[in-house]
């Protein structure tokens, strides 16, 4: 498969676009929108600081898993291998991250005990740490079919994920991901993707009410990102939206930026985040993003 040009600066966009989201959302993660607005009106610039006292354009685990999960897949041929995702997540750990969540840290070490790279079903692992790590798996199966697209999200879900509601939000973003990556309208996602996954899965119906202070369950994740996506109308106003809501905002912003990354494209990426972010890490989710798509 040859990726037109085009493709290739959305994938960069959305890989950008989910270290910009982190780096912005983890200044305000677990604040209270209300909490938000007495310290900062309204949160647009990345600064660090919050619970977990970052460096101005530092990021979280969300990116730097996401990152050790695209070099398992290199190093695999693009292949996403159950015990090669397992291993490497299993170094990220070893590496002390700055943050882990702990349904990860449970089954990584688990994974250390038994060699399992599966972890067993369970209803409580409907977190989020799945989800805003599989942007890689989405690059690397583009152009795929849906089933081999499926087995790939939940080869590396399931080392850690192993969960129904996990899977199908998983899925359903590395698909709507691919879909903005071929240029497709943000209508043309709603019809396509977005709609019919909240029929077919109405825990993720959104509308209901506006989804504030998201937890990490991966249905308040998922709702909040898709108000946010649904409601602006440019990359920066989709980010902001959905950071300014607290609770898990730097999955949130993670999750948002890919997709409006994606979505938008290279050019709608605001120039003082991208001067802002480590340059270290920016370069990685450059390179990263152009390596894993498909030759």
């Amino acid at each position: 498969m040859s990726v037109p040009p085009e493709c290739a600066a959305r994938a960069e966009a959305a890989y950008l676009g989910l270290a910009l989201g982190d780096a912005l959302g983890a200044t305000v993660e677990f604040m209270t929108p209300r909490e938000i607005r007495a310290q900062f009106k309204v949160h647009r610039d990345i600064k660090g600081g919050g619970w977990l006292k970052l460096k101005p354009g530092q990021v979280t685990d969300d990116t730097t898993m996401a990152l050790a999960l695209g070099e398992a897949i290199l190093a695999d041929g693009g292949r996403v291998e159950p015990l090669s995702c397992a291993r490497a997540f299993d170094a990220w750990m070893r590496a002390k991250p700055v943050d882990i969540g702990n349904t990860v840290r449970r089954n990584l070490i688990a994974f250390r005990k038994t060699g399992s790279p599966v972890a067993p079903p369970s209803e409580h692992d409907a977190g989020n740490g799945a989800l805003m790590r599989v942007l890689p798996v989405a690059l690397a199966t583009l152009g795929q079919d849906e089933a081999a697209v499926r087995a790939a999200v939940e080869a590396q879900a399931h080392v850690t994920h192993h969960n129904p509601d996990s899977d199908a939000a998983c899925l359903f973003l590395a698909l709507t991901v691919q879909d903005a990556l071929a240029g497709a309208p943000l209508r043309h996602l709603y019809r396509r993707r977005i709609a019919p996954f909240v029929a077919a899965y109405p825990a993720f119906a959104y509308r209901t009410r506006r989804r504030e202070n998201p937890s990490g369950w991966v249905v308040e994740t998922l709702q909040a990102v898709l108000q946010a996506l649904l409601d602006t109308g440019s990359f920066e106003d989709c980010l902001i939206d959905v950071v300014n809501r607290g609770g898990d905002a730097d999955t949130t912003g993670a999750i948002a930026g890919m997709l409006a990354g994606a979505l938008y494209g290279r050019e709608a990426l605001p120039a003082r985040w991208l001067r802002a972010l480590d340059p270290a890490m920016r370069e990685a989710c450059r390179t990263q993003a152009r390596a894993l798509l498909p030759a």
